[in-house]
């Protein structure tokens, strides 16, 4: 099918976690013979900082984030067989949800494709009249990156048709094994980018975690940290690009993830950083959020926390070798069960679905 893919960035990870996802996904999708193109706006100094060049398996279309650029793209969606549009583009999104949708031949598969459903569902709750839930009965599919029951039940109810996640996971060939990197030498290391939702909760489960360590070395990678703001022990090394993540995860003795406020409280909400670590063989310690089972299995395959006690005491009883067990137990999981070739699959299984129910309907 050709797919027309509008989102935040394919080409930058720059303030966009949600590029390793759609570079997973979108990739094995080509493998099955759908055509993708995906357009991306000129934002944020994204283009600035990509960290990789189109693809051979996608067409990139970056346009300047104006009403002009606006216009140019969205008449484009008429072309497709399926028109997705994400979330968190971060410029003109609500314009664009209408512009392509209405562009959108008849026959086409119209998706919403969350990549934050907590926070999304939390503000078309707010707004009765916000373009996605006005537009969620007229859509074929809602897809999200995780949420689990909470998420399907809450946008069937806002009126979604059909509501389906496809969780986050592994590409083998990005994201594997690879030699130690002396610069990201630490005991603990966590990755991601400061935000206001996610600041309280590095704070109690690596901050605090830190400085009741003094003797321990912490690493912290992503935007917007300040250096002289953490423990002493605490080295911040602002953006670290996606092809220096596999170094970052294999390096330290173990490594964090720590989940936004919304997708913690909601569960079922797996971070892409969560399989990038496991796929480089990382030992992670996650803080606690329900569904965790379904992913890894904790104490064997992942040490959970509930706090930053937990975090403190997780530290303190791994070795190299306990440390190097889970790891490995977590990679050969999440490669037998949480691949994109597995999501990818799910996906195109969804679109041929969703492409038979509509020659059905609009035959009857």
């Amino acid at each position: 099918m050709n797919i027309a893919f509008y989102g935040s960035s394919l080409l930058s990870s720059y303030w966009n976690g949600a590029a390793t996802y759609y570079r997973g996904l979108i990739a094995d999708l080509a493998r099955r013979g759908h055509q993708v193109t995906f357009y991306e706006p000129d934002a944020f100094d994204r283009q600035l900082h990509k960290d990789m060049e189109a693809p051979d398996w996608a067409r990139v279309v970056v346009y300047p984030a104006t009403e002009e650029g606006l216009r140019a793209v969205v008449a484009q969606a008429a072309a497709a067989d399926v028109v997705v549009k994400a979330s968190g583009v971060g410029v003109y999104d609500d314009e664009l949800l209408d512009g392509v949708m209405t562009a959108a031949r008849d026959d086409a598969i119209r998706i919403f494709w969350d990549v934050d459903a907590p926070a999304t569902l939390a503000e078309i709750a707010r707004t009765p009249e916000h373009p996605l839930r006005r537009r969620l009965p007229s859509l074929d599919l809602v897809l999200t990156y995780g949420g689990g029951p909470p998420v399907v039940e809450r946008y069937t109810a806002f009126g979604a048709e059909r509501c389906v996640p496809v969780y986050n996971a592994l590409d083998a060939s990005t994201h594997h094994p690879v030699d130690p990197d002396p610069r990201f030498s630490a005991d603990l290391a966590f990755l991601g980018n400061r935000l206001p939702d996610r600041e309280e909760r590095v704070r109690r489960f690596f901050l605090e975690p830190a400085a009741q360590r003094p003797d321990r070395s912490f690493l912290l990678g992503g935007n917007g940290w300040v250096p002289n703001h953490v423990p002493a022990n605490v080295n911040a090394i602002g953006h670290v690009y996606t092809r220096e993540h596999n170094a970052f995860n294999v390096t330290p003795l173990a490594v964090l993830n720590i989940a936004r406020d919304s997708m913690a409280e909601t569960g079922y909400s797996p971070a892409t950083r969560v399989f990038e670590a496991v796929g480089a063989g990382a030992c992670l310690i996650t803080d606690a959020w329900e569904g965790i089972e379904m992913f890894l299995i904790p104490d064997l395959e992942v040490l959970v926390a509930r706090d930053g006690r937990d975090v403190a005491d997780h530290l303190d009883a791994l070795t190299p070798q306990i440390a190097r067990s889970i790891g490995q137990a977590a990679r050969m999981r999440v490669l037998a069960e949480h691949t994109y070739e597995r999501r990818g699959a799910q996906v195109d299984a969804l679109l041929h679905q969703t492409a038979a129910m509509k020659r059905e309907r609009n035959a009857a």
